[in-house]
């Protein structure tokens, strides 16, 4: 299974930011359910603003039932 570009970009900015201290999990509501969602975020500066880039939300329960690893 091959990983797209784009998410591999994604996760280059991700490993960048983490090597910078630059990351925040934020409790955000899930725009379809209104459920909280807690979201790792890069946190990067525009001006005088702070600039949170969404990459993904931890799983609820276990995240081991969730997902089928490669084989």
């Amino acid at each position: 299974m091959a990983i797209p570009d784009s998410h591999r970009t994604n996760f280059e900015t991700l490993m960048r930011a983490a090597r910078a201290g630059d990351l925040a999990l934020l409790e955000c509501t899930d725009a379809a359910t209104g459920s909280p969602r807690y979201v790792l975020c890069a946190v990067g500066r525009d001006d005088d603003e702070y600039v949170m880039t969404p990459f993904g939300h931890l799983a609820d329960g276990n995240p081991f039932e969730l997902y089928v690893p490669p084989s």
